[in-house]
Order: structure tokens, then sequence, then C-alpha cells
């Protein structure tokens, strides 16, 4: 199987792909410097393989590369950083005792 992350950016979400077929997506708000994931959702058929982490991990790493500091408002996201430290630098030091992360 295939898979492709993409940022709509008209959507203000990041995308997966399996195979072609969209199989869910992680919403986001910019603000000046911070993007701050609200809402993540892996369709039924595609849960329990994987394609959650995939689709965190890449829109992450986008997020980092253009820039933004992020804000995991969402518990999808939020705990995909809070299981890989190497994940925590993205997150302002200001939000991370707000969000229960750590310092």
């Amino acid at each position: 199987m295939s898979t492709e992350v993409r940022n709509n950016t008209a959507l203000e979400r990041y995308e997966i792909y399996v195979d072609g077929a969209i199989a869910g997506y992680a919403e986001y708000q910019d603000t000046a410097s911070e993007r701050a994931f609200v809402h993540t959702e892996i369709y039924p058929r595609h849960e329990g393989q994987g394609y959650g982490r995939v689709l965190v991990e890449a829109a992450l790493r986008n997020t980092h590369e253009e820039g933004f500091g992020t804000l995991p408002m969402c518990p999808m996201v939020h705990h995909f950083i809070e299981t890989r430290p190497e994940f925590l630098v993205m997150v302002p030091h200001w939000a991370r005792e707000r969000l229960g992360l750590p310092q």
C-alpha cells in the first residue's frame, strides 16, 4: 500500500491518502508563529494500521520545516509528542506547562 500526506491549505488540514483514497486528516489553525492541531481523525476502515502515526509525524515535520511552533490541542497529536521526546522541541516553552507536557 502506498501512503501520501498532503497539506490541504484551503481546508487547513493535513490529509493522508492510502492507495490514492483519503484515509484521514489532521485539522489545524495557524497563528502568526504557531500551528495549533485541533482535531485528527482516521477513517474506520484505516484505523489500527499505523496511519495516524504516519499522518501526525509528517504533519509535525512539515510544520517545523515551515517555521511554525506546534500547539498539540488534539489528543492524538498531544499523545504523539508526549511519547516521542524528539518532537517536544516543536512545542513552545510557554505552552508546555499549559498543555501538561514536560518542560
